[in-house]
């Protein structure tokens, strides 16, 4: 199941459009703001129908 959001980025606060895929569960990984390049960390938590995701800066 995907999810489509849109989100700021930590770094430079422009929005960008993250696509998720919530079938995989909790999940951490990396992607890089499509606008300023810089590492985004994703945690992405699922319970159910119900999710929520929290962008961090790999530094934090």
């Amino acid at each position: 199941m995907l999810e489509t959001e849109l989100h700021d980025c930590p770094y430079c606060g422009e929005e960008f459009e993250a696509v998720l895929d919530l079938s995989g569960g909790d999940q951490q990984y990396v992607e890089d703001c499509p606008v300023c390049c810089r590492p985004i960390l994703f945690v992405l938590q699922v319970h159910g129908d119900e999710w929520m995701l929290d962008l961090k800066r790999e530094d934090e």
